[in-house]
């Protein structure tokens, strides 16, 4: 039996009317790639359905990654029977997802499953948006106690877009009690906690799959 990876992405397209945004792409493309070569059966959702926008700055020099945008021209709508069935759910970042990760109902309820059941749960830079609001049934957050990471603040003041967001990353998944490790800024950074998986940027998408690789092959 293949590993089977539920892959969920964002729809919200836009931070300023004149700021758009949506899927990082590299997120996304790079870990659907490490998957498919795995030999696993990849499910990609998305919390609207539909076409998925990408970040306009995420498309500008990218390689061929055609097979994995393909996915994405035509989402399912994540839904709660997707908390059934698969080994893995991984969120891929792109500042669309601090707007519809964290107050998807949908995605909460999936990710206590995940939780409960002890599965492999991963997300990449803006992904563990996903996981603010995040909790096992008796309310205990997901990530209280973990060692884990994602796009950090001091990245976020970089980019400029802080004022933006409706909250920071970083301080929200640290108030929830996550053990909250960063390294330097736009460098590869991912860590494995037993079955939570988490990366810091862009730039440590591959690590990130790598290790869910891992973790699912230790299962």
């Amino acid at each position: 039996m293949s590993k089977r990876v539920l892959m969920v992405v964002t729809n919200h397209t836009k931070i300023t009317d004149d700021h758009k945004t949506g899927l990082w792409l590299e997120e996304f493309a790079v870990p659907y790639l490490v998957f498919k070569e795995k030999g696993y059966d990849v499910k990609v959702t998305s919390i609207s359905g539909g076409e998925v926008a990408l970040d306009p700055k995420s498309i500008d020099e990218k390689p061929d990654w055609k097979d994995a945008e393909a996915e994405l021209k035509n989402t399912v709508k994540l839904s709660k029977e997707d908390a059934q069935g698969f080994d893995v759910i991984f969120l891929p970042g792109g500042h669309g997802t601090m707007f519809d990760f964290p107050d998807s109902e949908t995605l909460q309820y999936v990710l206590q499953q995940f939780a409960e059941e002890n599965k492999v749960i991963s997300a990449v830079c803006h992904g563990p948006a996903g996981f603010v609001n995040a909790t096992y049934k008796d309310g205990t957050p997901i990530v209280k106690g973990k060692s884990m990471t994602a796009f950090t603040d001091e990245e976020e003041r970089e980019m400029q877009l802080d004022q933006y967001m409706p909250f920071l990353l970083e301080t929200k998944l640290r108030e929830n009690g996550a053990n909250f490790i960063t390294a330097e800024k736009w460098t590869d950074h991912s860590l494995r906690d037993g079955n939570l998986v988490t990366g810091q940027n862009p730039q440590s998408s591959k690590s990130t799959a790598e290790k869910v690789v891992e973790a699912l092959e230790a299962s």
